[in-house]
């Protein structure tokens, strides 16, 4: 009887754990996994969002968007990552906007 209970218990921990709802943690497709320290060329780059530990992310994160549509995740606290954000934010008016961490 024991064995079964402690497996029970055991399964049970584990979905508890997993859950999405329960954890607290975002979809794994929602955040970045890791980050760049390689500088993203700004001329390449048309958007940006915030994804943060209070997000639910384990990673924190500026996700830039290229001028192809692929998005490059870079660390939010390097210059070069400021530099492109203000620079986004004087070319284009919507890119001031993506500055409120995504909803």
């Amino acid at each position: 009887m024991a064995p079964c209970t402690a497996s029970l218990l055991a399964l049970s921990l584990l979905v508890l754990w997993t859950s999405p709802a329960l954890g607290g943690a975002n979809d794994a497709e929602d955040c970045c996994l890791s980050v760049t320290q390689r500088p993203i060329p700004g001329n390449i780059v048309r958007a940006f969002h915030y994804l943060l530990l209070k997000d639910g992310c384990r990673v924190p994160a500026v996700v830039f968007t290229t001028m192809r549509g692929h998005q490059l995740c870079a660390p939010p606290d390097q210059p070069w990552v400021g530099r492109i954000i203000r620079r986004l934010q004087k070319i284009t008016p919507k890119a001031s906007l993506a500055l409120s961490p995504p909803q």
